[in-house]
């Protein structure tokens, strides 16, 4: 455990860290990341055990470069590289066959391994500078809203990391798109930055899987409950008549494009006043760390149209959210 964490852009403290088999913070253009040595075991444990993340739900690995692909996955499909071509770097996560020395425990005993090159140039660089894969999934508790800043992985994770790279705000703020193969047709796993209509453009239809998983997850990302606010959150499509069932409490809002002017709503978070998905996506998390440390009774976040980017942020508010009664 480290007496004081350190928050820098330096990047030769962030690899004697991991060579020494310690857990650092990395910045990605989707959200910052629990990163550590994904060959060895001993690092890999120790990001389960920060996140208390259960040992079933299988981590991703994030690589250098296309060609770096075949180091960690085989039986590569023509479609995966094809993909790789057109997304990485960038927020696009497959599920390929693993190679035999990618230990199961960041796989969750599964054959198959999560893999991606982030977009993000610190840590590019950084992976450049090492000769090992970095597991990295959300640098959050399980289940927690997801850092976009060093400041929000520093509030998670005070004194526990020997070092956050600082990288900024996370420029795409919600998570990597993943895809996987089923007898080399592709799959969709999880909704994220690259909206299906991005994909699909590339190569075709999509095979939808059930974006919903209680246990044994197929891949990061897939659980019923996750990126969840500690306040109470309903996910609603008429903001308006909700906030009648709770007329005497402390709200906050989470909305789309359009403020709603009350003088019984103690916070509103706007997420873009021009309906921009990219924007809405870039301040979605960040919104919920700011309404979550207001004391608030509940949250009443606003379904989004469920097109592109706003199917993404749905999802992610559905598995954040209580059903409305």
């Amino acid at each position: 455990m480290c007496i004081r964490i350190m928050i820098t852009t330096n990047l030769t403290s962030a690899k004697t860290a991991l060579d020494a088999h310690e857990i650092i913070a990395i910045p990605t253009e989707t959200v910052y990341g629990l990163a550590g040595n994904a060959y060895e075991e001993i690092a890999v444990n120790q990001i389960f055990a920060l996140k208390n993340r259960p040992l079933y739900n299988p981590l991703i690995v994030h690589i250098k470069s296309i060609e770096f692909l075949g180091q960690v996955a085989r039986e590569i499909p023509p479609l995966a590289y094809q993909l790789a071509e057109a997304f990485w770097p960038g927020p696009l996560t497959l599920v390929l066959k693993k190679q035999a020395h990618i230990p199961d425990l960041v796989t969750a005993g599964k054959d198959t391994v999560a893999i991606r090159m982030p977009n993000h140039p610190l840590t590019l660089s950084l992976l450049q500078q090492i000769d090992y894969p970095l597991a990295a999934p959300s640098a959050n508790p399980f289940g927690s809203i997801s850092p976009t800043t060093a400041q929000h992985v520093a509030t998670y994770f005070n004194e526990k990391l020997a070092v956050i790279l600082d990288g900024g705000t996370c420029e795409k703020g919600i998570e990597s798109t993943i895809i996987g193969f089923e007898d080399e047709n592709p799959v969709l796993y999880r909704l994220g930055s690259l909206s299906i209509e991005e994909i699909e453009a590339q190569i075709g239809p999509l095979l939808k899987h059930n974006h919903t998983s209680t246990q044994d997850p197929i891949a990061p990302g897939m659980l019923a409950r996750h990126y969840a606010p500690k306040t109470t959150t309903y996910l609603t499509e008429d903001v308006n008549e909700l906030i009648q069932n709770f007329s005497s409490q402390k709200i906050g809002l989470l909305l789309f494009q359009h403020s709603i002017q009350s003088a019984t709503i103690a916070h509103e978070e706007v997420l873009s006043s021009t309906g921009n998905f990219n924007e809405a996506a870039h301040n979605l998390y960040a919104a919920m760390h700011r309404l979550d440390r207001l004391n608030l009774d509940l949250i009443i976040a606003e379904k989004l149209p469920d097109i592109g980017l706003g199917k993404t942020m749905n999802d992610k508010l559905e598995r954040a959210t209580k059903k409305v009664e």
